[in-house]
């Protein structure tokens, strides 16, 4: 079945995660994807190397439907060839500092110059604006300054999430932003510049805190697991591993409280509300431990699930991997990749389509797979591409 983006082409030159998986959705979708590296491949590539040829497992999820090519767009050939690909195309993907755009010719204003209806989505770590718009950075550095550092640990030492959420989330932004100019151009047949920063993604994240922050100066400090404004919400070891248990309103505290045995709770006016339990958090996790100290993590579970107060065991990445529903939800797609000792779990789906779902059509492209393929359907005849790979252009 056809995706939502068939016809549509792609051209990734992004690093890393912010920009490729926003081409990795888009592919998802339907789109043809052309992923643009350098001609020893980008650093990304190589990124926690999974397989034999060096291949890492970022760069495994991330490629996934898109086609491989090698270009030098230093060079006035590799120049000529960004032209009739531009020329050609509907998207273009960069995550790269605006500087650099420009000297490869992948600045909005050279492409649009080229074809009036092409968009441009680009990434950087600060925006197009203001006194730091001109530095580099990666994820951590959103997680740090919008205060999601710091309000994650023990209180003393700052600690950053491990899982890039920050890179995600603006590679989703992007996403939604391309399929936004989209649909315009469907209307006014021109193309637009998509911007995303990873700092404002950021800050997006941390907005509700800023806000609280702003409004009643509360200037909290991190709790490790515990949650600020709702309790118990924290995790908790039982007898054979760890869960995370959340209890936010007055009807899951209330199952709660009956859980527990101890209905006088409340009563008592430091539980009052959502609030005030967040405020008195260390005390309601106290009693929360001592249930669990008695549990193994499937009693536990079992019984919270049975009076409906959401909770999860704390996995580690192999435990997530053998969960059952996981397995049997299908969420993960066994890819096959050249030096693969076995299959790459990627996921399946990362949204659901009931009608037009997304789909996984090709692994991620070994070094320049499609180098020829595609300077063959831009006009390359083979005498033109043996002079352009002795040239070092691809």
């Amino acid at each position: 079945m056809a995706g939502v983006l068939e016809g549509v082409r792609v051209l990734d030159f992004g690093r890393y995660i912010a920009g490729p998986f926003c081409g990795t959705m888009l592919g998802d979708l339907g789109a043809e994807v052309i992923r643009i590296e350098k001609l020893d491949g980008s650093e990304d590539r190589w990124v926690t190397p999974v397989v034999e040829g060096g291949e890492g497992a970022m760069f495994l999820q991330m490629g996934r439907n898109k086609l491989g090519l090698t270009l030098n767009p230093m060079k006035p050939a590799g120049r000529e060839i960004v032209k009739k690909l531009i020329a050609v195309s509907d998207v273009v993907i960069a995550n790269l500092p605006y500087e650099t755009l420009q000297e490869m010719g992948i600045d909005y204003e050279s492409i649009s110059a080229i074809n009036s209806r092409i968009i441009l989505a680009t990434t950087s770590c600060f925006g197009s604006e203001g006194p730091y718009a001109t530095r580099v950075g990666f994820d951590t550095i959103g997680q740090a300054m919008s205060g999601a550092m710091f309000l994650s640990g023990d209180g003393k030492v700052p600690t950053r999430m491990n899982a890039p959420y920050v890179d995600f989330g603006t590679a989703l932004l992007n996403t939604v932003g391309v399929l936004a100019a989209l649909m315009d151009r469907a209307k006014s047949g021109k193309g637009q510049k998509v911007e995303t920063a990873l700092l404002r993604t950021a800050v997006n994240i941390t907005n509700g805190h800023l806000i609280e922050q702003a409004m009643l100066n509360l200037n909290r400090i991190a709790t490790l697991n515990r949650g600020f404004t709702a309790g118990p919400s924290d995790s908790y070891k039982c007898q054979d591993g760890w869960i995370y248990a959340m209890t936010i309103g007055q009807p899951l505290f209330v199952r709660w409280c009956k859980l527990m045995g101890d209905e006088s709770l409340l009563k008592d006016p430091r539980f009052k509300d959502d609030l005030a339990r967040g405020d008195n958090g260390e005390a309601l996790s106290a009693i929360m431990q001592k249930w669990c100290d008695a549990r193994t993590v499937k009693q536990a579970l079992a019984e919270l699930e049975a009076n409906r107060i959401p909770a999860g065991p704390v996995y580690t990445p192999q435990q997530a991997l053998d969960d059952p529903h996981i397995q049997q939800a299908n969420f993960m797609h066994g890819m096959d990749y050249p030096g693969a000792a076995k299959p790459v779990p990627i996921l399946q789906e990362p949204v659901r389509l009931s009608r037009t779902p997304l789909s996984i059509r090709r692994r991620a492209p070994q070094l320049g797979e499609h180098t020829n393929q595609i300077l063959e359907e831009l006009g390359y005849d083979a005498a033109a591409i043996k002079k352009l790979r002795a040239d070092r252009v691809v």
